[in-house]
């Protein structure tokens, strides 16, 4: 495969969770620098964390895609620009220093932002990621930034009711399934 096709089929992974292309794209090696605000499963290396990756967004948004605006490449590395766009059917949890930081309940939103994606290549697969998103304008978008008294409340109630835990664990089973697909 070509670089463009590399880089296009990563995101095509995290639209679809696609195993076969997931194995066909994503080295053994692979390593997420952003799987940190992700359940535990999207830090496993290789396919498997990607994979875990795809089923937590997919859980959150409805109809994702990553359109592609953009690619620049160089020998080992692919610099990918793309549109992150999907409904949000579905909550959106995240993670800091690996506890729950915050979980966002559906609400029928939807999302359209831009990034950068850099990814490190190595014998014709995807070895690194990282990226430089536009959180702010999706958080705006979902409706939970600039942060309200609202808002607050509803984050607080979603914690008290441990409605925000059972989120994560429903979000977090579905990334392990997903990630033990590789196994398969």
């Amino acid at each position: 495969m070509d670089v463009s096709s590399i880089a296009a089929g990563i995101f095509r992974v995290l639209e679809t969770g696609d195993v076969d292309l997931a194995r066909k794209v994503v080295s053994e090696a692979n390593s997420n620098r952003e799987a940190t605000v992700s359940p535990a499963p999207c830090q496993i290396p290789g396919p498997a964390g990607t994979l875990a990756s795809s089923a937590w967004m997919r859980a959150a948004f409805s109809d994702l895609r990553f359109p592609i605006l953009g690619i620049a490449e160089s020998a080992d590395q692919v610099w990918v620009r793309l549109r992150m766009q999907g409904t949000h059917t579905g909550p959106f949890v995240r993670y800091r220093d690996g506890k729950l930081y915050q979980a966002i309940p559906p609400t029928g939103h939807e999302i359209d932002f831009e990034s950068i994606h850099i990814l490190d290549l190595a014998n014709g697969q995807v070895v690194g990621h990282q990226a430089v998103r536009d959180d702010f304008t999706m958080f705006r978008q979902l409706g939970v930034y600039p942060p309200t008294l609202a808002a607050a409340a509803r984050k607080l109630a979603l914690r008290m009711s441990g409605q925000a835990a059972r989120y994560a664990a429903e979000v977090t089973a579905l990334a392990a399934a997903a990630a033990g697909q590789v196994q398969s």
